[in-house]
């Protein structure tokens, strides 16, 4: 493929986006690139600005990174809309820590044909990114009902918050497929909720969720059914991280959450304790991260990407 021309076309659109970003303050510009680019000589078009350039081939943004530009390569699928592409690249922008996720950005693509850039857009990431996250909640539904999913993941995300006793709490849920996850897990001690009748144990129940914020505390992880009962709490996770890639940083909480979600259909949601950030983990992989020391908006974020990556190794 010729690489990208610098049309009389192309450049005006650059510096109209350039002017829409200062004028409105915006955090980053977003450009789409289907061809290799002369990145010094875009770099001198945009100046000093933020820049994140996306592309569907990782070998087009060779160069890009050497000359001050950040990167996002995304999978091409053809009966993606343009939306949703652009949503993918923010998703992932905002993943990698390139720009805030309560601001705006100014972003350059194809609208029309696929090889000319000739559209603009201007995007409020505070709202835009919270309508975001049903959409990327209901591809975990499969294997846990949404409703569920939510009531849990709400409820991570005020733990995350709040902490309890002017102290930051980190904690563990492993949700469906409760059988396999208890028959690899055992108990660290004593079982905040065993003998409780189920009606007592239900996440729908607000007495209940505040219940669990308490023994959130504790050390183990609680298992929740497919309908939002807490089976039991404080459970040590017996399963082997082996062949489990996590970003660098991440404790033994989220390797035991990755670990669970591979061996078992069950979706597992971890709070950090130092940050407060919450991750869901599906086939041991981290499918989604909830910035939680934002509550508005909230973050949902398509993958895991804070740095260097880690990856296990069987002994």
């Amino acid at each position: 493929m010729e690489p990208l021309r610098f049309t009389e076309q192309f450049k005006k659109l650059v510096e109209t986006a350039a002017n829409i970003s200062d004028d409105l303050e915006a955090s980053a510009i977003i450009l789409f690139v289907h061809a290799a680019v002369d990145w010094a000589r875009l770099r001198k078009l945009l100046g000093e600005r933020n820049v994140i350039v996306a592309a569907y081939n990782v070998r087009t943004l060779d160069g890009a990174s050497e000359n001050g530009f950040h990167t996002v390569t995304i999978t091409y699928v053809n009966d993606t809309t343009v939306s949703e592409r652009i949503d993918d690249v923010i998703l992932e922008a905002v993943a990698d820590d390139f720009m805030p996720p309560g601001t705006r950005v100014v972003v350059i693509y194809s609208g029309f044909d696929p090889n000319i850039h000739d559209s603009v857009s201007v995007i409020n990431l505070v709202e835009h990114l919270d309508r975001l996250s049903g959409r990327y909640l209901r591809e975990l539904e499969a294997k846990v009902p949404l409703p569920t999913l939510k009531i849990v993941i709400e409820l991570a995300i005020e733990i995350g918050n709040e902490g309890r006793e002017d102290k930051n709490v980190g904690t563990l849920f492993v949700v469906g497929d409760t059988h396999k996850v208890l028959a690899q897990s055992k108990p660290a001690g004593f079982d905040p909720v065993r003998g409780y009748p189920r009606s007592e144990r239900s996440l729908r129940d607000a007495k209940v969720r505040e219940g669990i914020k308490e023994v959130a505390q504790l050390d183990g992880a609680f298992v929740v059914s497919a309908d939002g009962t807490v089976v039991a709490a404080c459970r040590i996770l017996e399963t082997s991280g082996a062949q489990i890639t996590l970003s660098k940083g991440l404790g033994s909480r989220h390797w035991a959450a990755a670990a669970i979600s591979r061996t078992t259909s069950a979706i597992a949601i971890a709070v950090s304790q130092s940050s407060g950030t919450v991750r869901v983990f599906q086939n041991g992989e981290c499918a989604l991260r909830v910035e939680a020391r934002h509550r508005k908006p909230m973050v949902w974020k398509a993958n895991d990407a804070d740095g260097e990556q880690q990856t296990s190794e069987k002994k």
